[in-house]
C-alpha cells in the first residue's frame, strides 16, 4: 500500500485528471449484492486499479484547477496513518488526555503562525479565547452562529423575560456579502434566520455603508440584526471583504462578527499578505482550512474564538459519564494550558486525533517552508494571468489574489461556458465556473505543489487550442451558405417542395417556411385531423380582401392546402375556423375554376359584371378597378 500510493504520487502527472465516466458507471463494475465470504486480499486490491482509480477525480494532478486545493504530504499522511492506527475519540480530556493538549498547543501554534491576536489563543489565563480543530469551515460557520444566535436571545430575554426563544429567534437576521459561500446561507438556514446577502461593490468586497444601511432599515422593521460573516478569499474571485469598515459597525450594533478565510488563511503565514487581517481584532471568531492550501490531509479546520464560553452556554451537554476529576485548569509553568470539555466547542461528541498530522506538517516543513510553499503557488499564478492577458481574445474581470485568476472569453456568456465544457470533457486539464455580476467565469487555480511552469504552459495551450476550435467552428455555421430562391425559380421549385415553398417565396406570406421540411405534412388526412381540431375555435367573422387575395394567390397554383397554409388561413381569421374556413377556401376555388374556364388571362370582375368579358382588365396592382362600372376590385 506504501509503494502503491508514493508511486501514485509521483506518476499523478499521467493520469487524466477528470475521469471519463457517465453517472452509475459503478453498478456495473460491482455486484449488487455483499459477498456472503470474505474475498483473498489480492483479489480487493485488484479491483482498486480496476474499478476504483478510473472514476476518481485527482485532486493532486499538477494539472487540477477546479475548486480550491486540497493538498497533502508526506508528513501529514504518516500522521493520518499514526491516527487511525490509535483511533481513539477524544471527546473529554480523559478519554485520551494527549489529543486534548497536542490539539490546544498546536492551535496556539498556528494562531501565532498567521498572526492571530493574542486574545484568540490559549495563553493567557484571563482570556477566554482559544482554537479548536472542527471537520470543515462549515461547520466552524455553523458553531458560531448557533452561538451568536443563543448570545442574543439570553441578552434580549435580560430585558424582556417575558420573551420566549421562538419569538426573538423569528425576529433575528443575520448578513454575509453576496459572494459568500454557500455554507453561511446554509447556516442560517439550519439556526432557523434570515440571512441576508448584501452586495458587493465593484471589487466583489462587502462595504461598511452596505451593511450599516441595511441594519438600519432592519431595525425600523422590528427585526433584530445579530450576526455577520465576513469573507476573506471568497471562493468565486478570491476577494476581500473590508473587517476595517465592518468590524466598527458590529461592535456598534453588538454584532458577532465572524470571519471565513477557509482558503487565504494560509496565505497569512507570509506576512506580506496580512494587510487583508487589518480589523481582525473587532472580530468574536475566526476559521480556516489548513486542509485546502497548507498540505494537511481533510478533514482539518481551525476555529478560534474570542469567548468560548458562548461556545459552552451554547453547546453544553455534560452527562455523568463525561465527567471527570480533572475537569477545569490546570497550570503549566511555561503554559497555561485548559483541560478543555473539546466536545462543548462543537457539534458532534467524538472528537478524532487531526492535531497530530497538523503537529506532523508544522515541524516537517517549518514556518520557512510553508511560506516558500505560499509563495511558489501565487508566483506560478501571476504567470498563468500574464499568459490570458498576453491573448486579446480573453480577458480577465476581477482582480487576481493570491493563487486564484478567473478569465473569459470575450463577448458573451455561452462563448465562455462552451469553453468549460469542452476543456473539461477532454480531461486534460479541469476548471469549474463562477458567476461574477452576472459573467460567467473559469477559475483557475494553482492546487498542486507538483506543478511548475511548464505544466501551466502546457495548460494554456490546451485552452488556447480549444479556444481555436470552437471559435471556427462558430466561424463556420456563420458563413454557411443559404439557399436563395428567386421568385422565377419558385413555380419549379414548387413541384419539388412542395406547397409550403409557395409560402415561404410568396410576397403573399411572411412566414419564413423549410419547404421541403413542411412538405412531409402535406397530406389531407393529417389536414382533416387538425380541420376537427381547430372546428373547436370561435373567431370573430371576418371576410378581409386581403385574405382572399392571398387565398386566390394560393388556389391559383393548382395546390392543396397544406398544413402551413391551414394554419395560416386559421390564423388569419375566415367566416369561421376549421371546416368553415377551408369550405370557405373550397368556394373560392370553384370561383377560380369557373374563372379559368372562360379566361384563361389573368383577368379580373366585379361581382355585378361577372360573366361579362368586356368588363375584365388586367390586374394593376392595388388600385385595379372594373373597366365596365369602375368599382374596386379585390
Amino acid at each position: 500500500m506504501v509503494d502503491y500510493i508514493a508511486d501514485y504520487l509521483e506518476n499523478i502527472r499521467d493520469r487524466r485528471v477528470f475521469p471519463n465516466v457517465k453517472p452509475g458507471f459503478l453498478s456495473r463494475s460491482i455486484p449488487e449484492h455483499p459477498p456472503i465470504e470474505g474475498e483473498a486480499w489480492e483479489v480487493i486490491w485488484r479491483d482498486v486499479e480496476e474499478v476504483i482509480m478510473p472514476g476518481v477525480t485527482h485532486w493532486q494532478s499538477p494539472r487540477m484547477h477546479a475548486y480550491f486545493p486540497a493538498l497533502n504530504s508526506f508528513p501529514s499522511l504518516l500522521g493520518d496513518m499514526l491516527s487511525d492506527a490509535i483511533n481513539c475519540l477524544g471527546f473529554t480530556w480523559a478519554s485520551s488526555p494527549v489529543v486534548t493538549e497536542l490539539e490546544t498547543i498546536v492551535m496556539n501554534w498556528l494562531g501565532q503562525i498567521i498572526g492571530l491576536p493574542e486574545e484568540f489563543l490559549h495563553l493567557r489565563h484571563d482570556s477566554p479565547g482559544g482554537g479548536v480543530i472542527q471537520t470543515s469551515a462549515s461547520e466552524g460557520t455553523l458553531v458560531c452562529l448557533l452561538a451568536g444566535r443563543n448570545q442574543v436571545i439570553r441578552r434580549y430575554q435580560v430585558h424582556f423575560p417575558e420573551l420566549e426563544d421562538a419569538e426573538i429567534n423569528s425576529r433575528l437576521v443575520a448578513y454575509c456579502s453576496d459572494q459568500a459561500h454557500s455554507s453561511v446561507v446554509k447556516a442560517g438556514m439550519i439556526g432557523l434566520v434570515k440571512m441576508r446577502c448584501l452586495e458587493s461593490d465593484e471589487n466583489l468586497s462587502l462595504r461598511g455603508k452596505t451593511l450599516e444601511e441595511t441594519i438600519k432599515r432592519d431595525r425600523e422593521q422590528g427585526l433584530i440584526p445579530f450576526f455577520l460573516c465576513a469573507t476573506l478569499g471568497t471562493t468565486g474571485a478570491c476577494s476581500f471583504d473590508s473587517l476595517t469598515e465592518l468590524g466598527p459597525i458590529c461592535k456598534a450594533e453588538e454584532l458577532w462578527l465572524h470571519v471565513d478565510a477557509a482558503y487565504a488563511g494560509t496565505s497569512f503565514i507570509c506576512p506580506e499578505n496580512r494587510k487583508w487581517l487589518a480589523g481582525i481584532d473587532y472580530a468574536d471568531s475566526f476559521v480556516f482550512n489548513p486542509s485546502k492550501w497548507m498540505m494537511v490531509h481533510f478533514d482539518c479546520t481551525a476555529l478560534w474564538v474570542k469567548d468560548s464560553k458562548s461556545l459552552h452556554r451554547t453547546f453544553n451537554v455534560d452527562p455523568l459519564y463525561l465527567q471527570h476529576e480533572n475537569s477545569g485548569d490546570v497550570t503549566n509553568t511555561n503554559l497555561f494550558i485548559i483541560c478543555v470539555h473539546q466536545e462543548h466547542w462543537q457539534i458532534p461528541l467524538s472528537r478524532r486525533f487531526r492535531a497530530l498530522k497538523l503537529w506532523f506538517v508544522i515541524r516537517s516543513f517549518g514556518v520557512a517552508g510553508l511560506r516558500k510553499h505560499v509563495r511558489e503557488s501565487i508566483r506560478l499564478a501571476e504567470k498563468f494571468e500574464q499568459m490570458v492577458l498576453a491573448d486579446e481574445r480573453f480577458e480577465v474581470p476581477a482582480p487576481r489574489y493570491l493563487g486564484l485568476v478567473v478569465f473569459r472569453l470575450r463577448g458573451d456568456n455561452e462563448m465562455t461556458g462552451k469553453l468549460l465544457k469542452r476543456l473539461n470533457s477532454r480531461g486534460n486539464i479541469h476548471c469549474v465556473p463562477a458567476a461574477l455580476k452576472d459573467k460567467y467565469v473559469i477559475r483557475f487555480t494553482i492546487t498542486s505543489q507538483r506543478t511548475t511552469i511548464k505544466d501551466l504552459e502546457e495548460d494554456w495551450k490546451e485552452v488556447q487550442t480549444t479556444t481555436t476550435d470552437i471559435l471556427e467552428e462558430e466561424m463556420l455555421q456563420m458563413n454557411e451558405p443559404r439557399l436563395r430562391v428567386p421568385l422565377a425559380e419558385t413555380k419549379k421549385r414548387n413541384a419539388s417542395f412542395g406547397s409550403s415553398l409557395l409560402l415561404s417565396n410568396s410576397p403573399m406570406s411572411p412566414k419564413i417556411v423549410n419547404g421541403s421540411f413542411a412538405a412531409i405534412y402535406d397530406d389531407d388526412e393529417f389536414n382533416n385531423c387538425f380541420s376537427n381540431i381547430f372546428s373547436q375555435l370561435q373567431l370573430p367573422q371576418t371576410d378581409r380582401p386581403d385574405m382572399r387575395r392571398r387565398m386566390r394567390g394560393i388556389l391559383k397554383t393548382g395546390k392543396k392546402f397544406s398544413l402551413d397554409s391551414t394554419m395560416d388561413l386559421v390564423n388569419s381569421g375566415g367566416e369561421t375556423a376549421g371546416r368553415q374556413t377551408l369550405a370557405f377556401g373550397d368556394d373560392l376555388m370553384k370561383e377560380e375554376i369557373s374563372d379559368a374556364e372562360e379566361d384563361t388571362g389573368n383577368i379580373f370582375q366585379c361581382e355585378q359584371n361577372r360573366g361579362d368579358k368586356s368588363a375584365g382588365t388586367k390586374n394593376s396592382g392595388e388600385n385595379s378597378s372594373c373597366q365596365k362600372c369602375g368599382r374596386h376590385i379585390d
